[in-house]
């Protein structure tokens, strides 16, 4: 298996986006969104709408959270115009709404997932949303800037190639059911919005997120694909630790990933966790940040023992280093607002 040294740092380097915070004031209400100032590809933009009224009629005018409003990802030209296709899109759900006596405030929070191959450069941030009957529309200025990604062979004895190859109805019927759960986003799935920790304390990483891999096969064959997570090389039998509250929405053993679970956390964001031996909890089971939820393997398509820990959102597959910081600006919201 080869590596470039330097990608390999690069991957190992957990990259922290600045945040930013820009005001809009309206005729019945104040808005406060909170935005990266750049993010690198396959992470995500997460956009956080703060709305603050004296309006009694304020919150009953906001739709339904699935309805709340939009957001879509463009690439800024160099002359200045946006790309006529949007990079990434994604709607917003409500997240909070609190009512005093002389204060109505409600936030809502998009997530927009960013490809591995999303050039740097310039994009613009377009939310539309409604308000006490009023369509608006504001634009927030992101950067993407570079990020280096893994290349790696890995060969793969006669067993493997056997799970790789693998076209049966029953794999085919468990990649098309857990599809269908990560391309679920229930608007009411407002599980946990505050930093992710990592499912295990290792430090040591086999394969990182965003490897450029070939897999050579035993038979000469070989193919090519993205690796979607993290892999960290533990022992087999060691902690497996919800990243973040939420909901169990799968776990049970496939024939690709072995012993699997898949925890959603918030309206189309789900981390998932392969190759276990065992696993501790069932579907349908609500899990705290850092409860053990199953013991490390090396079942399914593994070279050897490892945890393999990913991140979907709106099915894309986003870096889990992503979401160990604010990623949805809550506590420098909360800092704000003090």
């Amino acid at each position: 298996m080869k590596k470039n040294i330097l990608s390999i740092f690069l991957a190992l380097f957990a990259f922290s986006a600045f945040s930013l915070s820009k005001a809009f004031d309206y005729k019945n209400y104040t808005l406060t969104a909170y935005y990266p100032e750049s993010v690198q590809p396959g992470d995500a933009v997460f956009i956080r709408l703060c709305f603050e009224s004296k309006n009694k009629n304020f919150i009953k005018s906001l739709p339904a959270a699935k309805e709340s409003g939009s957001l879509e990802i463009f690439r800024v030209k160099e002359d200045g115009n946006l790309n006529e296709k949007a990079t990434s899109k994604s709607l917003f759900y409500k997240i909070e709404e609190n009512k005093t006596k002389k204060l109505l405030r409600s936030v809502l929070l998009s997530g927009a997932p960013l490809s591995t191959y999303a050039k740097t450069g310039d994009y613009s941030a377009e939310i539309k949303f409604s308000v006490l009957g009023e369509e608006n529309k504001i634009s927030l200025p992101v950067k993407i800037i570079e990020k280096e990604f893994v290349s790696e062979t890995i060969p793969l004895n006669a067993s493997n190639t056997a799970i790789k190859t693998n076209v049966s109805s029953e794999r085919m019927d468990q990649i098309n059911r857990l599809n269908k759960i990560l391309d679920t986003k229930n608007a009411d799935a407002i599980y946990f919005d505050a930093a992710f920790n990592p499912p295990n304390p290792a430090t040591r990483r086999t394969s990182f997120f965003g490897d450029r891999r070939i897999y050579a096969y035993n038979n000469g064959k070989s193919s090519t694909s993205l690796h979607y997570g993290i892999d960290y090389g533990v022992p087999t039998g060691s902690e497996v630790r919800a990243c973040a509250g939420g909901k169990v929405v799968m776990a049970e053993d496939r024939i690709s990933t072995g012993w699997s679970i898949c925890i959603e956390h918030l309206p189309g964001l789900y981390s998932l966790y392969y190759h276990m031996s065992e696993l501790k909890v069932e579907v349908g089971q609500m899990v705290k940040q850092g409860e053990l939820i199953g013991l490390s393997g090396a079942t399914g398509l593994a070279t050897g023992p490892h945890l393999h820990w990913e991140m979907r959102l709106n099915m894309e597959a986003v870096s889990p280093d992503f979401f160990v910081s604010d990623f949805t600006f809550k506590e420098e919201a909360g800092k704000k607002k003090n």
